[in-house]
């Protein structure tokens, strides 16, 4: 390969002293023409700017580039073995001969079947895992966090496939992510979002017309060596919104709102013979077995995440650090996705939510449809069943999963409104809490209303 771009790059330098001996070479035969003139600083006039010591050696350097040029030219033949004049088919040559565009990901198909799967295992309760994530973090990482959060994250983190991780600076979002992975067995794929990104070829990669190879990114590669295995893998989006993430990510929220078997990402339009063994027409399965952990900041250097992105993802939000505290933890939990799964659903279908907390979010959601305007669908109703379900496992209430549920996924939706529309009805909608869960109940939406109504002050 570095050959044949070496030999273009000497086709380029023969063009261009092509050109310029061509021109050279007009130039003598226009100055040749002129019969009235004794010299050729006569055919200048003797106003001219040029003196005929300039014009002489413009001519001499006009004489000699032809000679210049045959001997580039032999060189050029030696070192292309004849790539002038048979390029194309020199071309042809090299690409019949290999045809592999995608290399990352043929290497992965040659090594996949040397690695071993877990298969389905049994797994220790959620809560035991909570708690043990908790002490290796803080005995192996060193990075402490309260029960709360961890309840939160492997709740989210089981209800949807993409997370959002929001909070101040310095709070343990990206730690978080990557320490969970560790936690598995498996480490977590960091990817720095850039600014520029807009599309999918910012983030799976693209064809290169030139080389006739596939840059493949990070998270591709990732994406196809979870397909050979039953690992959990996780995929960090560093300062997801940074660029837009409804632009760049667009393919992928599409893709989550089918049926796992229907999540194909489109990589390439066409096919070639030596594609990578997963690729369908240049199209490959979205494995199941992979989560998307955006860490997002709220600052003057990012974008708004849309609510798009919002629906379809669980949110967690980090302001506060936990105190250090001392904690023993030995080795590793190495689970598979199989097991995973089978945990998780085996709880969302035992821990359901009572009819009682049922009805009052539905006397929520028409409070806020009369007052506010804003409602929430089938997608967020069915994702908080789950998550209380979840959150329940893992130790804590009913209660405290919907308190936190309402604030990430439903009073969030305020934010849209007029702030002193917002501030007015405040005292309105916390009366409507205490209606219906009792007063002083529910600390985080309270807090997020005098959140909202301090804002406007």
């Amino acid at each position: 390969m570095e050959d044949k771009k070496d030999r273009v790059v000497w086709f380029w330098r023969f063009v261009i002293f092509a050109v310029i001996a061509g021109v050279c070479s007009v130039l003598i035969v226009v100055c040749s023409g002129f019969s009235g003139a004794k010299n050729l600083a006569d055919l200048f006039g003797t106003g001219t700017f040029l003196r005929s010591e300039t014009v002489f050696l413009t001519v001499i350097f006009a004489l000699l580039l032809p000679v210049v040029l045959i001997a580039i030219t032999l060189y050029i033949l030696k070192q292309g073995r004849g790539y002038i004049w048979n390029g194309k088919k020199h071309r042809r040559k090299e690409k019949e001969s290999d045809g592999k565009r995608f290399r990352a990901l043929c290497t992965i198909d040659e090594t996949a079947f040397s690695h071993a799967t877990l298969g389905e295992t049994e797994i220790p309760p959620l809560f035991k895992i909570c708690a043990d994530f908790r002490r290796f973090a803080a005995s192996k990482l060193h990075l402490y966090y309260e029960e709360e959060d961890i309840r939160r994250f492997i709740a989210g983190f089981a209800v949807s496939r993409l997370m959002i991780m929001q909070g101040l600076s310095g709070t343990g979002k990206t730690s978080l992510a990557t320490a969970f992975g560790e936690f598995l067995g498996n480490p977590s794929t960091v990817i720095s979002v850039q600014p520029m990104w807009k599309e999918r070829a910012d983030v799976i990669g693209y064809f290169n017309e030139f080389t006739k190879q596939f840059t493949e990114s990070q998270l591709l590669k990732k994406l196809y060596e979870a397909c050979y295995s039953d690992d959990i893998h996780i995929i960090v989006l560093d300062e997801m919104n940074i660029a837009r993430v409804e632009y760049y990510f667009a393919d992928f929220l599409s893709l989550m709102e089918l049926s796992p078997d229907s999540r194909y990402l489109e990589i390439t339009s066409d096919r070639w013979e030596k594609d990578p063994a997963l690729l369908e027409s240049g199209r490959l399965r979205l494995p199941d077995n992979v989560w998307f952990i955006g860490t997002a900041n709220n600052d003057d250097s990012t974008f708004a995440i849309s609510d798009k992105v919002y629906d379809r993802a669980m949110v967690m939000n980090l302001d506060t650090k936990a105190k250090p505290f001392s904690a023993k933890y030995n080795g590793v939990e190495k689970m598979s996705f199989a097991s995973f799964r089978h945990t998780t659903e085996w709880v969302k279908q035992t821990f359901i939510m009572t009819s009682r907390n049922r009805r009052k979010m539905l006397e929520i959601d028409r409070y806020l449809m009369d007052n506010y305007h804003i409602t929430y669908g089938n997608r967020i109703r069915k994702q908080m069943e789950e998550y209380v379900a979840v959150y329940i496992a893992c130790g804590g209430t009913e209660e405290n999963a919907l308190d936190d549920f309402l604030v990430k996924k439903v009073l969030r939706k305020l934010e849209g409104q007029n702030p002193i529309v917002v501030s007015k009805a405040r005292k309105g909608l916390l009366q409507k809490l205490d209606e219906l869960f009792g007063i002083d109940s529910m600390p985080l939406c309270r807090n997020y209303l005098h959140f909202l109504s301090q804002s406007v002050s």
